[in-house]
């Protein structure tokens, strides 16, 4: 006999006649008291081919042998505030994008100015594409993200970053499980329901360091940023031995 996960999901939330209870809500990281099951998967968004799927991504991404694919996504807050994550799926390696609000006063300067705030298309394709650049050209492989309208220049972005892209299939987010984690981690640095807007790139810097020098289990307890540096220190030792 076998019982799936989401059916012992609910059988928890049914004892507790819809939700949980306080106690056990308290345990919870995400603090989420009512069971939210995955939806059916839905049709795409009309701007995504079907050649970037995420079942076309190469095999390497998939079992985490080779760095430098990354999974991204937009946390979102109070007014329409968003930082966009960026997590290495090998080392866990996480970079956070400064996403800053469209103030009134460059509303009416013009669309150019607005065009590049907020999270919109343009803004998030120019943040993703500088915080690329700020990784060796072995770390930018690939880059796989929802189905989020914020990623419509996603042929702009790999031209730009020389990344490719992939997209998970509608409201499927346990494809990109490494971010969602991340996230979920985040949330302690930026609660569900706060204006996120509230924090200046330096503040991101700060929460990325703290995740990246925490250490894991799932990487022996050692943190994201040693395993990185292990992994270029291994890369740049065997570029030497090959042109030697």
């Amino acid at each position: 006999m076998r019982i799936s996960h989401e059916a012992i999901y609910q059988a928890l939330y049914v004892q507790g006649r819809g939700a949980l209870r306080s106690e056990l809500t308290a345990c919870l990281r995400t603090g989420r008291v009512l069971r939210m099951p995955r939806a059916r998967a839905r049709k795409g968004r009309s701007f995504i081919p079907s050649e970037i799927m995420i079942s076309r991504r190469p095999a390497e991404a998939a079992d985490r042998a080779v760095p430098g694919h990354w999974e991204g996504d937009l946390i979102m807050g109070l007014g329409s505030s968003a930082i966009g994550t960026l997590v290495e799926r090998t080392t866990r390696f996480t970079i956070l994008l400064h996403l800053p609000r469209v103030t009134s006063q460059e509303q009416e300067a013009g669309v150019k100015v607005s065009a590049l705030a907020g999270h919109g298309a343009e803004a998030v394709r120019d943040a993703i594409t500088r915080a690329i650049f700020t990784m060796p050209e072995q770390l930018r492989r690939s880059l796989t993200w929802d189905q989020g309208a914020e990623l419509a220049q996603h042929a702009r972005l790999r031209i730009d970053a020389g990344v490719q892209v992939y997209f998970c299939d509608p409201h499927s987010p346990w494809q990109r499980g490494t971010n969602e984690n991340t996230n979920g981690l985040l949330r302690q640095y930026f609660p569900k329901g706060t204006d996120l807007s509230v924090h200046n790139a330096g503040d991101l810097e700060a929460v990325a360091l703290a995740l990246n020098t925490r250490p894991r289990k799932t990487l022996g307890w050692k943190t994201p940023a040693e395993t990185l540096d292990q992994l270029l220190q291994a890369s740049d030792t065997q570029a030497v031995a090959t042109n030697g």
